[in-house]
């Protein structure tokens, strides 16, 4: 996949969808009773990268500050959704075993990959920053999950929502109506080829997660080194 097109073309429509108020504004970001759960694999960016990230989400912040922002603990790269969130999915009515066997089998000949983090671009719900893995060791991973979830009983909802191919982080997502669009959209594109640092991925977390991975309601089930 070209991600330099996806992302563009993602920016090119996502820019349409803001500057005609169509954008996406999530009502549960603040919501305790948000009952959503279920199962990911994902990657976290390390210290570094975190410490540049947070220095652009103090720029967005100071620009919408009624936003929901990702802290620290929260910013993450989604390897795969094996189960997207859906109202009161509880982890008591699968077998925690199975699901790790699975992945232990699909990163078996996997080796560690690097993330390069370089530049921002809008989406209809908020703001990303740009991530593009090295070689294919993240495809052959994805699709390594995809076939053997898939030639299982277990219950899953691989690429249910749409099929996930690039390596973004989600920093912002609109929780209010814009009050500075054109501020915003100049500042994501002044940081659209901006470097935040790049990190190796050696290992993954499998975790039991909310709509927004808010660490609070988190639980670590395995973790899995490359």
């Amino acid at each position: 996949m070209n991600l330099d097109a996806h992302y563009f073309s993602l920016a090119q429509s996502s820019l349409e969808i803001i500057l005609n108020d169509q954008y996406e504004i999530d009502p549960h970001t603040d919501n305790i009773k948000d009952s959503r759960r279920g199962l990911t694999l994902l990657a976290r960016p390390d210290n570094g990268a975190k410490t540049k990230i947070q220095g652009f989400i103090s720029m967005l912040r100071d620009t919408e500050p009624e936003q929901y922002y990702y802290p620290n603990a929260d910013l993450h790269i989604t390897i795969l959704s094996i189960i997207s969130c859906y109202p009161e999915f509880s982890i008591n009515n699968i077998s925690i075993t199975d699901y790790v066997k699975i992945i232990k089998k699909s990163i078996s000949e996997i080796p560690p990959f690097q993330i390069q983090y370089k530049g921002t671009v809008l989406s209809p719900a908020g703001v990303l920053i740009k991530g593009y893995p090295e070689g294919n060791s993240l495809q052959n991973l994805r699709n390594q999950l995809r076939k053997n979830f898939k030639n299982s009983p277990l219950e899953q909802s691989l690429d249910k929502r749409y099929t996930l191919q690039t390596a973004h982080s989600t920093i912002m997502r609109f929780a209010k109506p814009l009050q500075q669009k054109a501020r915003l959209i100049q500042l994501v594109n002044e940081f659209n080829k901006h470097d935040f640092g790049s990190f190796i991925v050696k290992d993954i977390e499998f975790v039991y997660n909310d709509w927004y991975q808010k660490s609070i309601n988190t639980k670590k089930l395995g973790e899995f080194c490359l």
